[in-house]
C-alpha cells in the first residue's frame, strides 16, 4: 500500500512522472584558500572546464561561481555549492591535493580560488588566504543551493597599488539550515 501511494503522489505509474525537486544538503566542510602565488603551477590555470575554459575566476553569484578546488570524488566535477560563510556560490574547477588527503581520511575540504587570473599577488595573497581560512577551519556549506541567495560581491583579495584582503566580507556566525 506505501508503495502504491508512493507512486500516485509521485505520479509515476500514471502515465505523468513529476520532477520532484531535491532539498538542500548541509555539509560541512574544512575551508582554505588559495591563488595565483601558490596554485600548481602558479597561475590562474585549473584543472576541469566548466564553461569559461581552464582559468579560475567568478564572482560568487549563481551564474558566475567563484572557483574552488577538491579531492577527486568528494564534489561532482563542475557542483555548484553555496558558502555562507563568504555569500558567495563557488564551483567545482579544480584539483586539491591537501583536498586529496583530507578525503582519504574522509574529511570534506574546500579551497576556495581568491582572485585575479592576471596578476600574481605574492606573498600579500599569501596572508590574505591565511587571514581568511576561518578557525575552527569547518564551517557547513550547502550543496544544491537554490539561485536566490544573499551574494556578497566584494572580491576576498585585490592587487593593486595597495593591496585588498576583504576581511569584512566573511560572515563567520551563521545557521547553515536558514540558507536551504
Amino acid at each position: 500500500m506505501a508503495l502504491i501511494l508512493t507512486s500516485i503522489l509521485l505520479g509515476v505509474g500514471l502515465g505523468t512522472t513529476f520532477a520532484v525537486p531535491m532539498p538542500c544538503h548541509v555539509q560541512d566542510v574544512a575551508h582554505t584558500f588559495y591563488g595565483f602565488p601558490d596554485n600548481d603551477p602558479p597561475g590562474s590555470g585549473i584543472a576541469y572546464n566548466c564553461g569559461r575554459g581552464l582559468t579560475a575566476g567568478g564572482v560568487g553569484t549563481f551564474n558566475d561561481p567563484l572557483t574552488f578546488a577538491s579531492a577527486p570524488g568528494e564534489f561532482e566535477v563542475c557542483e555548484t555549492i553555496y558558502d555562507p560563510f563568504l555569500r558567495k556560490y563557488l564551483r567545482m574547477e579544480d584539483f586539491c591535493n591537501s583536498c586529496n588527503r583530507d578525503w582519504a581520511n574522509k574529511i570534506w575540504h574546500i579551497d576556495v580560488w581568491t582572485g585575479s587570473n592576471s596578476v600574481n599577488g605574492g606573498n600579500e595573497q599569501l596572508d590574505c588566504e591565511i587571514k581568511l581560512t576561518p578557525t575552527p577551519q569547518h564551517k557547513p556549506i550547502i550543496r544544491r543551493p537554490g539561485p536566490n541567495l544573499p551574494v556578497d560581491g566584494t572580491p576576498l583579495y585585490t592587487k593593486m597599488t595597495n593591496s585588498v584582503c576583504n576581511l569584512g566580507s566573511i560572515f563567520p556566525i551563521y545557521v547553515a539550515q536558514s540558507f536551504c
